[in-house]
């Protein structure tokens, strides 16, 4: 959440043009020139409490809370969304994950150019809020069952997240600023503490979101599934809020009118000085000491200092996309991993979405730690602790957490069960008769795996290895029961588990086989099938709005998925009675096998059998990780912004807020390329990014050797030393449609 922080200092407002004072940016060509707005009006405003603070703020703040809620909590639930609504593969839900984030850091740009060159900043809220509603409704009509199929939900989401990321990323530049506008320049102390409340209300709103977002998700079900809706529909809810809170103000806002893009200047400037030096290349024009220097003929001379020392820090920014492709995974591989964990923490269990809060909360915590205690140490010690080598730790600390991870994903496939290769399938035998059978498999490789007679409700300890000739192939069974040898043949297809249930058949015995669910489930749920023993239909009701219906007569149901937990009375009905049953614990991430039977004088019982074992390891595992990237994102992110805007002059603040938040949207791009193109286990991909930062890392810091702070006065005082006079050399030069 930290690529926000610029929003706490006045100095950091997003693409908010500030002033020439020595040389006033007057290109030479007039007609090429906008006449420059008048100055808003500066009326006082209501006060809170007969304070400094005008009354406007609230709406602000209040907006700003409700806005980032509505984000967060949206995006909290994104990638379980993609995985088991969508049906996608993990690959595509992180990839489609990181492209719409990528998307919400580039729409700034065009945001803040709608804002500077057109419509000013509070329209333009207003206006890309409403797109930010549209999108949320889109979405979260997207996530209805009931509503078309797969292709229309996907068409749905995709629009849907195209609007929220238009609506999120255009309004990002301007509230903060806008907030900013509204205090008069007397009142500069209480508007620092002022962005010090809006970066709170954006970690507040982030906090609250992430948690409770998933727990709409997980623990209400709407039509017999996670409610992905009601996830979606709560964040929209709070959009609306948020656009009606800021447009309670409108009466009492301090409304700048659009002052000009810097931005577009600076593009400007930097492209004309390029086609101007080579349109010149001849050996009889001198020389110039700085590539930008071929821009004096059109650009004032502070313009052009003040590029020059914007793109010795662009120069360092190179290198930071890829700390970005680390820190917002947290949301995709990081949830993803959650999921094969086992979130029972003893007073209360996590969703793995839930997971996420860990970094608004540790943000809060790490923040003035750092500030007031490590920071304060170092110091003590007598280490030179830069800001170029707090970025450099923040980036090592980045490496560590991913290393962390690929070790809890090592032990995490350590302990789950083996999968069945090529040619490959895992059987297990179970015994619904009333006495022992003896099973042999008819072959040359596989009749010895199943040696011992199985007995009545006998639990199996593991699934058994059968191997395959063929992609598909055919069976054959040899069943000894009393003095009976039945022979049977049941189809199968390879990387496949298998039940063969045998039951009773009059005083013979059959079989069937029955695929079983693959070893894995569904975000950390459980999942359950039943066989029904009795003469009549069951319908069982786990707490959804439908109820699962089993056949009678050994009838085998589907699979349905549950919240873990406690179920000592799930109700059940047939046509002569009533009656419940006791579950007991569903563990997180297993499979279980209910066997409804009726032997006994308390009526019908389940009989358990878990065959795919719960997730063993704890999501606590996963809080040394969270603490390092958190830690390094404190690190690196918010000592970045304070050391880039140290580095460049006050009127290139809006163009290095642009660079900043373009470099977030290029990790997200790298993440989403090598999702897509590697074919790496999740481990080694860890892996493969922990070692990418760190030569990255590598590189930074020796570009951060050889870089030479300066201070910004510095800049202002030099421009007439280092600009050459151009006007004397002037007669050969093509300058088309220039005016000296």
């Amino acid at each position: 959440m930290l690529e926000e922080r610029e929003s706490k200092e006045p100095a950091m407002n997003l693409f908010q043009k500030n002033e020439f004072k020595e040389t006033p940016f007057l290109p030479v060509c007039p007609e090429e020139v906008p006449p420059r707005p008048p100055s808003f009006p500066k009326k006082p405003s209501p006060k809170i409490c007969g304070s400094n603070y005008p009354l406007s703020i609230v709406f602000i703040v209040v907006n700003e809370f409700c806005e980032r809620f509505s984000y967060y909590g949206m995006k909290a639930v994104l990638t379980l969304y993609f995985l088991y609504f969508l049906h996608w593969s993990e690959d595509t839900s992180t990839s489609v994950y990181h492209a719409f984030s990528s998307l919400c850091y580039f729409t700034p740009i065009l945001g803040a150019a709608i804002a500077d060159s057109w419509l000013g900043k509070f329209k333009t809220i207003i206006y890309l809020s409403l797109v930010y509603v549209l999108g949320h409704v889109i979405k979260s009509m997207g996530a209805l069952p009931i509503l078309g199929g797969q292709m229309l939900h996907t068409v749905l989401s995709m629009v849907g997240l195209s609007l929220i990321a238009l609506g999120t990323g255009g309004i990002k530049p301007c509230v903060a600023a806008f907030g900013g506008d509204q205090f008069e320049e007397k009142h500069a102390k209480e508007r620092t503490r002022y962005f010090s409340v809006f970066y709170l209300s954006i970690n507040a709103g982030s906090l609250i979101s992430t948690f409770v977002t998933p727990m709409l998700r997980g623990d209400v079900q709407c039509f017999g599934k996670d409610c992905y809706a009601l996830a979606f529909g709560v964040p929209g809810l709070l959009m609306v809020i948020a656009l009606v809170v800021f447009s309670m103000g409108s009466k009492i806002y301090r409304k700048p009118p659009p002052e000009g893009n810097i931005v577009t200047q600076v593009v400007k400037c930097i492209w004309f000085a390029i086609s101007n030096r080579f349109k010149n290349r001849s050996a009889d024009i001198p020389k110039r000491e700085h590539w930008l220097d071929w821009a004096a003929e059109k650009y004032p001379r502070q313009l052009i200092m003040d590029v020059k020392a914007l793109t010795r820090v662009l120069f360092l920014y190179i290198p930071l996309p890829m700390f970005w492709a680390l820190l917002d995974q947290q949301g995709s591989r990081w949830t993803l991993q959650a999921t094969r964990m086992n979130g029972n923490l003893g007073l209360f269990v996590l969703q793995p979405d839930q997971m996420q809060v860990l970094n608004p909360f540790l943000v809060l915590i790490f923040i003035p730690l750092f500030d007031l205690v490590i920071y304060r140490l170092v110091s003590k010690c007598g280490i030179n602790f830069t800001s170029l080598r707090k970025m450099a730790v923040g980036m090592i600390l980045a490496c560590l957490a991913f290393a962390v991870a690929a070790t809890v994903e090592i032990k995490i496939n350590e302990m789950a069960p083996p999968q069945p290769d090529s040619q490959e399938i895992f059987l297990q035998v179970l015994n619904l008769a009333d006495n022992e059978v003896k099973v042999t498999v008819l072959g040359d490789e596989n009749n010895s795996l199943l040696a011992e007679s199985i007995k009545s409700f006998q639990k199996m300890p593991h699934y058994s290895k059968l191997h395959l000739k063929t992609k598909s192939q055919n069976f054959y069974f040899q069943l000894k029961y009393h003095n009976l040898s039945i022979y049977t043949e049941h189809s199968v297809e390879e990387k496949k588990w298998y039940t063969l249930i045998i039951r009773e058949d009059g005083k013979s015995i059959s079989s069937m086989m029955v695929k079983d669910e693959e070893n894995k489930t569904t975000n950390g749920m459980t999942a359950m099938r039943f066989v029904n023993t009795l003469h009549e239909e069951i319908n069982i009701s786990l707490g959804t709005d439908t109820s699962l219906g089993v056949e009678e007569d050994y009838g085998v149901s589907a699979y349905r998925t549950v919240q873990r937990g406690e179920y000592p009375a799930v109700a059940c009905r047939t046509k002569s009675e009533n009656f419940s049953l006791n579950l007991g614990l569903l563990d997180f991430g297993a499979a279980y096998l209910f066997v409804i039977t009726n032997s006994t004088s308390q009526g019908p019982q389940a009989w358990k059998m878990e065959y795919i074992p719960a997730n063993k390891m704890s999501i606590a595992w996963q809080l040394p990780q969270y603490a390092l990237v958190t830690a390094g994102e404190v690190m690196f992110s918010v000592t970045g912004l304070e050391f880039s805007y140290s580095q460049a002059p006050s009127s290139m603040k809006s163009v290095l807020q642009a660079a900043w938040l373009l470099t977030v949207a290029v990790g997200n791009i790298i993440v989403l390329i090598v999702a897509q193109f590697s074919s790496l286990v999740q481990w080694a991909e860890f892996i493969l990014f922990s070692c990418l930062l760190l030569v990255v890392c590598l590189i930074f810091s020796i570009m951060g050797h050889y870089y030479v702070p300066i201070k910004p006065e510095d800049i202002q005082g030099s421009a007439d030393k280092q600009i050459p006079q151009i006007q004397g050399n002037m007669i050969s030069l093509e300058t088309k449609k220039t005016k000296l």
